[in-house]
């Protein structure tokens, strides 16, 4: 397992590989040392595990935002410099297996996890090939102890593995794609077009995002499934949610459990007055802003969220939705869910908007053009926009989550009769094998978008 997970990364870099390798070596032996009953030197090596992690990610992600806002910031009080660039690519997957060596060092220090003497099995741990590259961000004592039991076939999880990997493959090859175009061309040429366009443009965005994040998870789980793994789940149908807090609690699950963990109870989480709270909250959603990418964009497209979450904070209602699933035990949604929906959903759409633009300044110029558009040009509201074939390619898909919003994992099928189950898997193997083919005559490439953290 380690061999293929070496060779799976080394293929696309041999180079970076290496950094792969030491950044494992070094939190393996930092695990012993962190293990001491000497606190001061337990502590030690714990902080020298957070800088080694964090400094990796500083120099390859950080380096070049951080010496470009040096250099305007010098230049605004007079003062010019040249700073030296890193001309580098930045890592598959460096944020994802970063966090898994902090996690595991965080735990031996807290005594949730005792150090693991096979370096193999701890190897397996970080550089798992399902999850390397884009989560989810597993936790030493989930993942470990699957690693050290012995591997048996199991039938009916590999069932449920390969379902998993067709729907993920579906989401990603036959939504995410088709939509990747529509808006590319929103976001590139938004100046052409009429708020109406470009408010489907951001539309087609926050689907398209979710079915290529969700679709890779998904093909992570069910590959993790086919060896006998259970990795944790990272998306649990979050346009579903109510509001801003259960939508965290659905989306990118592993990140916000990662950093609710690690960040902000050590802050000091809630326990420390209402003051404090707010304060942790801004420093986790801009905190993960930030590990999306260094730009302010991601800084700004946090703070929407923080600002969000801060009302239902405030009022003590961001664990209404904790354990319940929208229209439990009934067949449709009634008014006040949908528009809790359909709210939650327009503010998650509208800070894609500093997720997805090439800069702030995009962004911005985006969100100017809607309203300026709006307030100018009422005749667009009797005209054909462009895009409408995104809703072709997300009302199915918003039928299909809504049908297995309770069970994200298994995508339990028993209540659909055998015949239409066996036609929904073939149609969605042709669609995906047709659109793979298609592509690859004509060329086109897209990747994974959070390949890029």
């Amino acid at each position: 397992m380690l061999s293929a997970s070496y060779f799976f990364y080394g293929w696309w870099s041999l180079q970076f590989l290496g950094l792969l390798m030491l950044s494992s070596i070094l939190d393996y032996f930092y695990g012993f040392w962190v293990a001491s009953p000497n606190k001061g030197k337990a502590k030690f090596f714990l902080w020298l595990s957070i800088i080694n992690n964090l400094g990796i990610l500083a120099v390859f992600k950080y380096y070049n935002f951080f010496a470009t806002q040096f250099q305007e910031v010098f230049s605004l009080i007079g003062f010019k410099i040249n700073p030296i660039f890193l001309n580098v690519s930045l890592p598959i997957g460096i944020s994802f297996y970063t966090f898994h060596g902090m996690s595991y060092v965080f735990d031996i220090y807290r005594s949730n996890q005792k150090p693991i003497k096979r370096f193999v099995d701890y190897a397996v741990f970080v550089s798992f090939f399902p999850l390397l590259v884009a989560g989810p961000i597993e936790r030493a004592n989930h993942l470990l102890p699957q690693v050290q039991t012995k591997r048996t076939f199991n039938y009916v999880q590999a069932i449920e593995g390969c379902k998993l990997i067709l729907w993920g493959l579906f989401k990603k090859v036959v939504i995410a794609d088709y939509l990747a175009g529509i808006v590319d061309n929103a976001f590139t040429h938004y100046e052409q077009y009429s708020a109406v366009s470009l408010i489907i443009g951001i539309i087609a965005f926050s689907f398209q995002i979710y079915g290529d994040f969700s679709g890779y998870s998904d093909i992570a789980l069910g590959t993790a499934k086919l060896f006998g793994f259970e990795l944790l789940s990272n998306f649990k149908f979050p346009y579903f949610s109510r509001d801003i807090a259960e939508f965290w609690r659905r989306w990118h699950i592993s990140l916000s459990s990662w950093f609710r963990d690690y960040l902000y109870i050590p802050l000091g989480g809630s326990q420390k007055g209402k003051l404090a709270t707010v304060r942790n909250t801004f420093i986790i959603f801009l905190v993960s802003g930030f590990w999306h990418g260094a730009s302010w964009n991601f800084i700004i497209w946090g703070g929407i969220h923080a600002c969000a979450f801060l009302p239902l904070l405030l009022l003590n209602k961001n664990r209404k939705h904790v354990t319940d699933v929208v229209a439990q035990n009934k067949t449709f949604p009634n008014l006040k869910e949908l528009w809790q929906m359909f709210s939650t959903f327009s503010v998650v759409t509208i800070a894609w908007v500093f997720f997805r633009a090439h800069s702030l300044n995009a962004a911005i110029n985006y969100i100017s053009k809607i309203i300026t558009s709006i307030i100018h040009n009422q005749a667009q509201f009797f005209e054909k926009p462009i895009g409408l074939t995104t809703f072709v390619y997300i009302l199915p898909l918003i039928l299909i989550d809504w049908y297995f919003r309770k069970d994200e994992r298994s995508l339990n099928t028993r209540k659909i009769p055998g015949f239409l189950l066996m036609i929904f898997y073939f149609v969605m193997f042709e669609m995906v094998f047709y659109t793979l083919t298609n592509n690859v005559s004509k060329g086109v490439t897209q990747t994974f978008i959070y390949f890029q953290f």
